[in-house]
C-alpha cells in the first residue's frame, strides 16, 4: 500500500480480494496467501436505484425524526422516561440520515470527498448503530423494572435518565474511535473509496473491530432485550394487564423493526467473520454470495433511520394526539377535529407521567 498526495493506494495484493461495495463496507480484506482469486459478481442492486432509495429515506427521516423530536420536546410536562430514550433515538437516526446524500453520491462517483469527511460520516454511522441498539436495550430494562418488578423509584428520577443517555452517547463514541482513527480515502484501481487503513495489521485489526462491533454493538444488547421483553410479556399475560399490553405495542414495534432491519446484516457479518477465520470453508461461490448478501442487507439497515416516526404515526395514539394538539393550538386544525381524536387513557409510563409517544 502506497501513499500519494494524502491518499492511500492499495497494492495488487490488497486489491486481489477487495470487497465490491460502495466504499462504506466494513468488510475485511481477504488473505490471498493460500487462495486463488475469485471473479467478483455484481452486487445485485442497481446503484441508481439505491440513490433514489437513499434520497427517499433521507427526506422521510429528516421530516419524521425532526417531527418526533419537536413533539416530545414540546410536551415537557407529559414526557416519560421512555420518551427521553426515544428522543435520543430520533436524534441518532436524524444525524445518520444527514450522511445519506454523501453515501449516495459515492455510489456513482466513488469517494471524492476526502479523508476528513470520510471519517466524519463513518463516525455518524457507527454512533447511530451503537446508540440505537443501546437505547433500545435501556428501554427494555425500563419496561422490565416498571412492569415485572413494579419499580418506579429508580426510573422516576429524571437526572438518572439524563446520565444514562449521556453515558450511551459517550460509549457509542468510544466504540467508534477505531473507525475514526483508521478510516481514510483509499485508491482502489481507478476509483477512490472510504476504507480502513491499518497497514500491515489490516486483517487482524479489522477482525478485532468486527468482533467488537458484533459483541458490544449487537449481541449483548440483543440478549438484554430478549430477556427483558420475554419477562415483561410473561408478566403482562399472567396478570391480564390488557391496557398496559396495548400501551407496549409501540415499543415492541420499534424493537421488531430494528431487528428486521439490522439482524440480517449482522447475521451476514457473523457468517463472513466465521469464513475469514477459517471456521467455515471459503469458496468463490460462498464469497460472492456473502458479498451480495452484505450489500443488500446493508441497504436494509440504512432504511431503519426513517421507520420509527412512521411507527409512531400509525400505532402511537398518544403521539398523534400530541401532534394534533400542537396544530390546534396554532389554529392549523379545528377543535372539533381534535375532539374526534380525544386523548387515550394513560397507562404504562414508568415515571408516572403521561407518555407522549404511546
Amino acid at each position: 500500500m502506497s501513499r500519494m498526495e494524502g491518499i492511500y493506494e492499495l497494492s495488487p495484493d490488497d486489491l486481489l480480494y477487495f470487497d465490491n461495495f460502495s466504499g462504506y463496507s466494513t468488510g475485511l480484506p481477504f488473505d490471498a496467501e493460500d487462495a486463488a482469486p475469485c471473479n467478483t459478481e455484481a452486487s445485485g442492486l442497481n446503484n441508481y436505484f439505491i440513490i433514489i432509495l437513499y434520497t427517499l429515506v433521507f427526506l422521510l427521516s429528516l421530516l419524521g425524526n425532526a417531527l418526533v423530536m419537536f413533539v416530545i420536546l414540546h410536551n415537557r410536562l407529559n414526557r416519560s422516561v421512555t420518551d427521553i430514550y426515544l428522543l435520543n433515538l430520533a436524534m441518532a437516526d436524524l444525524l445518520f440520515a444527514l450522511s445519506l446524500p454523501i453515501w449516495s453520491a459515492s455510489r456513482v462517483k466513488g469517494w471524492i470527498f476526502g479523508t476528513s469527511l470520510c471519517k466524519f460520516v463513518s463516525l455518524l454511522k457507527e454512533v447511530n448503530f451503537y446508540s440505537g441498539i443501546l437505547l433500545l436495550a435501556c428501554i427494555s430494562i425500563d419496561r422490565y423494572l416498571a412492569i415485572v418488578h413494579a419499580t418506579r423509584a429508580l426510573t422516576q428520577k429524571r437526572h438518572w435518565v439524563k446520565f444514562i443517555c449521556t453515558g450511551i452517547w459517550g460509549l457509542s463514541l468510544l466504540l467508534s474511535v477505531p473507525i475514526l482513527h483508521f478510516r481514510e480515502t483509499v485508491k482502489s484501481a481507478d476509483y477512490l473509496v472510504c476504507y480502513d487503513n491499518m497497514g500491515s495489521s489490516t486483517e487482524k485489526g479489522r477482525l478485532i473491530l468486527r468482533i467488537l462491533s458484533q459483541s458490544f454493538g449487537f449481541a449483548l444488547p440483543l440478549m438484554v432485550m430478549l430477556f427483558c421483553y420475554g419477562c415483561t410479556l410473561h408478566t403482562l399475560f399472567q396478570a391480564h394487564m390488557g391496557q398496559k399490553h396495548r400501551a407496549m405495542r409501540v415499543i415492541f414495534a420499534v424493537v421488531l423493526v430494528f431487528l428486521l432491519c439490522w439482524l440480517p446484516y449482522n447475521l451476514v457479518l457473523i457468517t463472513d467473520t466465521l469464513m475469514r477465520t477459517k471456521m467455515i470453508e471459503e469458496t468463490c461461490s460462498r464469497r460472492n454470495t456473502i458479498d451480495q448478501a452484505m450489500n443488500v442487507t446493508e441497504v436494509l439497515g440504512f432504511l431503519h433511520s426513517c421507520l420509527n416516526p412512521i411507527i409512531y404515526a400509525f400505532i402511537g395514539q398518544k403521539f398523534r394526539f400530541s401532534f394534533f394538539k400542537i396544530l390546534a393550538a396554532r389554529g392549523m386544525i379545528s377543535k372539533e377535529f381534535l375532539a374526534r381524536h380525544s386523548k387515550p387513557s394513560v397507562h404504562g409510563s414508568s415515571s408516572g407521567n403521561t407518555s407522549t409517544t404511546f
